[in-house]
């Protein structure tokens, strides 16, 4: 754990986001992935998401701030066959090393757990290499690397206890 998670858990727990809570998931995720939009020539994909299904299916989960119309992060989860699929992690700019993005991975994997699977897959942007860092730390491996449209994205999977 690292220092202050502890509290901040406790403070602000991760829950399933609701359908009034759209706009402030919509907002987050534009918020987290403009600065990417450059780098990688073009919107990512979770800045074009289907965010009301996604809500309305369960798989959106965020972790709040002292505002609850403000959330500071959020992950979208989807049971696959034998695995999580962590479709997008995003985390509100400004809030960058504080531990959100682990928090919300751990709870990932809770969750995978909670549903008895085996293991949690995600993927990234080729260009995106300080996302690969953070995956890769915390036990991710690389599994591939698939072309999509004019780039590509790097496949992670992590096999779990």
């Amino acid at each position: 754990m690292f220092v202050g998670e502890g509290e901040q858990q406790m403070r602000h727990p991760i829950r399933r986001a609701a359908p009034a809570d759209r706009p402030a998931v919509e907002d987050l995720v534009q918020a987290a992935y403009e600065p990417w939009v450059p780098i990688v020539g073009g919107r990512p994909a979770p800045m074009d998401a289907d965010y009301p299904s996604l809500i309305a299916a369960g798989r959106v989960f965020l972790t709040g701030s002292d505002r609850v119309d403000v959330p500071d992060g959020l992950i979208v989860l989807v049971p696959e066959n034998g695995v999580l699929l962590v479709e997008n992690v995003a985390v509100r700019p400004g809030l960058h090393g504080q531990g959100i993005g682990r928090r919300l991975l751990a709870f990932a994997e809770d969750e995978a757990r909670r549903l008895g699977l085996p293991a949690v897959r995600l993927y990234t942007h080729a260009r995106m290499t300080r996302n690969q860092a953070l995956d890769e730390a915390l036990g991710y491996v690389r599994t591939g690397i698939q072309p999509v449209g004019d780039s590509h994205i790097v496949l992670f999977r992590k096999e779990l206890s």
